[in-house]
């Protein structure tokens, strides 16, 4: 998704929502043309000149130094998540024709690892926000109206962004949907910039443009955070309302994969409802549901290796998950 397109319409967002005097800049009072800053007076501020600019929100210069991103990135008071998200955009890598997107599997390490989590939701997702696997309490609390064994079967595979946007049970689930739509577009866009080469996020982005207006718009405010942790607002039809805190781990040596888990606040309502969920789900399965092994067959917990040959590595904070 990283066209010259991206670039410029992300610099553009970020300027229009500065005005010179917020910046320190005189305004007369003469009549704007654009909202937020002119290109010469983010130039200005940057210390560039106003054609080097120009052509860079353009995407005409693809090979802009660490000291232009870093000023430009003062100038439009980024975020350190959109400073990043500005590198990767201004620098794409070589464009080329996108592989097809390849079949992703959770490793029996991690299955394992989520199966055994007890009282405790969580889900394992790859870059794409594909489901790769989930323990009993994580499927009964974000997708109970999907078969359990959906993520081993990857043409049902649920996608959380899919089902955030395009499934009515996310607006009874999420109460503050508003809040968590932003947020799922803002790891969103992260995703595609940190994989612009993706094939498959690529057509995730075009299906929710295409059939959900809300993404649409969102996704044109070019919104960009990185969501690895907070609270959750759930009012689920089974226990009624819930907060949760979640955490985002993402995988070493996985290719983009991480795994989210939910807690909620000891002695709290909402830990209350979360043992209700538990007792209502029943016993956690001997494996978390999830990718099949090459053989076609799920591979047991007891039996399964580590992920990453037995040398199993701490899991990191990294890219969210939203929905």
């Amino acid at each position: 998704m990283n066209t010259p397109g991206e670039l410029g319409s992300f610099l553009r967002t970020r300027r229009a929502r500065l005005q010179p005097e917020d910046v320190g800049l005189v305004s007369y009072g003469a009549r704007r043309r654009v909202p937020g800053l002119r290109r010469e007076e983010l130039a200005q501020l940057a210390g560039v000149s106003v054609a080097y600019y120009t052509r860079l929100e353009q995407g005409q210069s693809g090979n802009a130094s660490d000291g232009v991103l870093d000023a430009i990135a003062r100038a439009l008071r980024l975020t350190p998540d959109e400073h990043d998200h500005l590198r990767n955009l201004a620098r794409p890598g070589r464009a080329g024709r996108r592989p097809a997107p390849r079949v992703e599997t959770a490793g029996p390490g991690v299955r394992q690892l989520v199966a055994a989590m007890e009282g405790v939701p969580a889900i394992i997702v790859d870059l794409r926000y594909d489901v790769l696997g989930w323990n009993a309490l994580g499927h009964a609390l974000l997708a109970g109206h999907l078969a359990v064994d959906a993520p081993a079967r990857p043409a049902d595979r649920p996608n959380t962004q899919r089902l955030f946007f395009l499934d009515p049970h996310a607006r009874e689930l999420y109460p503050q949907w508003d809040t968590e739509a932003r947020r799922a577009v803002s790891s969103l866009r992260l995703a595609a910039g940190e994989h612009p080469e993706d094939r498959g996020l690529a057509e995730l982005i075009g299906e929710l443009t295409m059939k959900s207006p809300e993404f649409a718009a969102l996704w044109a405010r070019h919104p960009v955070r990185a969501c690895t942790s907070g609270v959750k607002d759930f009012h689920h039809p089974l226990v009624g309302r819930m907060s949760l805190s979640f955490e985002m781990l993402r995988l070493p040596d996985s290719g983009g994969q991480g795994v989210v888990a939910f807690s909620a606040e000891p002695g709290s309502a909402s830990e209350a409802a979360l043992r209700l969920l538990a007792s209502a789900t029943g016993p956690s399965p001997a494996t978390a549901t999830g990718a099949s092994t090459g053989s076609g067959t799920e591979t047991s917990a007891e039996t399964g290796t580590g992920p990453h040959g037995g040398q199993d590595r701490p899991a990191e904070r990294g890219r969210p998950i939203t929905g």
